[in-house]
């Protein structure tokens, strides 16, 4: 089996769910080749990273000659499928946050990847998130005579369904896949009953070999690791002004941040004001070894969302038997029970994040230990990335069959 892979910016520090996707679909069998518009904007740092960036054609470094052939190539062999195209890309931009424009190097992209795909003889091209990628991939795929899926993911997708014509890529995709059955269940909200056999939940997953060998070796100090974007959505302000609070009954308690983005300023602001520069550490961004490491020298792990999916960090935490507080939004309460493996939250509830962290630090080993095995045992149930992978390749080999 062979299909493409097509994200807007690949590969990202914050994209291992992808890499660890693809990979899994090729020791199934897969062969799998990436695409995207272009390369991250942070710098790959891990060697995973680097590797699959040299496996990844990117358009906007295919060289000025290589677009214009394909541009003109399409338009001259494919000119009603081009005029269909352009028609499309149009009517997705007139009602889009991102306008007309954008939507015409949304098109002038497709072509490229139409190209692309035409070339390497790739009958399916899927994308992840709902946006601009699935968008051109909705395009090529209808230029290259092919078929087109996508994963969703949210929140953003579903904060703005109109804005992206996100009705339209689910009614022209072979089949949609949401990570959680909350995202399953808005993509439901926003279709026909009649698309419904089409949504898939395939949910992210972890490689055994990231927790294998690691046994139950609870931390007692009162250390906690938080991992991603510096963002509003993520909640870290939460975390500090939580944590300031927890300083005054334990004052050796110890977060760090590992991760950057648009709200640095305003987090190193907030411990500013607090005081707290030696309890709150802002590690900015590492490798996946290094987070592993961090992980393993914590008591927990803590990420005090407003908005989420369903995270791959909090997965990761678990897989290594480390208890999570976090909040009850969107797919989360699917992997974490509260007091089993963890502790959630109300999402912007400073006081509640307090008392769970807390009872974090002041809970038994031995409970810590229990929650610890819980949350393993949970994301090997639920968040094996091969059985997940097996189940998206039939998907995929459904699909190609379908076009035969």
């Amino acid at each position: 089996m062979k299909l493409a892979y097509f994200i807007n910016q690949y590969p990202g520090i914050s994209h291992s769910f992808i890499r660890r996707e693809i990979q899994a679909l090729e020791r199934g069998g897969a062969e799998v080749i990436r695409f995207a518009i272009r390369p991250p904007k942070d710098k790959v740092i891990a060697q995973e990273d680097i590797e699959e960036s040299a496996k990844t054609r990117h358009i906007i470094n295919a060289g000025a000659g290589s677009i214009i052939w394909s541009v003109l190539g399409e338009i001259f062999t494919n000119p009603l499928g081009v005029v269909r195209a352009l028609g499309a890309a149009l009517s997705m931009g007139w009602r889009s946050e991102a306008g007309l424009l954008r939507h015409v190097f949304y098109f002038g992209e497709a072509l490229v990847l139409a190209n692309w795909l035409r070339r390497d003889g790739l009958r399916h091209v899927h994308a992840h998130f709902g946006t601009n990628a699935a968008t051109i991939a909705m395009l090529a795929a209808s230029l290259a005579r092919a078929r087109f899926s996508f994963t969703v993911h949210g929140p953003e997708e579903f904060e703005k369904p109109a804005l992206i014509s996100l009705r339209r890529k689910i009614d022209n995709a072979s089949f949609v896949v949401a990570i959680s059955q909350f995202g399953a269940s808005q993509l439901k909200k926003l279709s026909s009953p009649s698309v419904w056999p089409r949504i898939k939940i395939v949910r992210c997953g972890i490689e055994r070999a990231f927790y294998q060998g690691v046994g139950n070796n609870v931390v007692s100090a009162p250390h906690f690791i938080c991992t991603g974007r510096l963002c509003a959505e993520k909640g870290q302000i939460d975390l500090v002004e939580a944590t300031a609070r927890v300083v005054k009954d334990v004052p050796e308690v110890k977060v760090t941040l590992i991760g950057d983005g648009p709200m640095r300023d305003e987090i190193e602001a907030a411990i500013r004001r607090h005081d707290i520069g030696r309890n709150v550490v802002l590690a900015g961004w590492k490798t996946p070894d290094e987070v592993r490491e961090a992980l393993l020298g914590a008591r927990g792990f803590v990420l005090p969302s407003y908005a989420e999916g369903l995270p791959v960090s909090i997965m990761e935490a678990l897989a290594l038997r480390r208890p999570v507080i976090t909040t009850y939004i969107a797919g989360i309460p699917e992997l974490v029970k509260d007091g089993l493996c963890g502790w959630l939250t109300p999402a912007g509830d400073i006081d509640a994040i307090t008392t769970a962290l807390l009872a974090a630090i002041n809970a038994h080993d031995d409970k810590i230990a229990q929650m610890g095995d819980e949350g393993r045992q949970r994301v090997e149930t639920m968040h094996d990335i091969d059985t997940e992978a097996g189940h998206l390749a039939g998907y995929f080999s459904a699909a190609l069959e379908a076009r035969s």
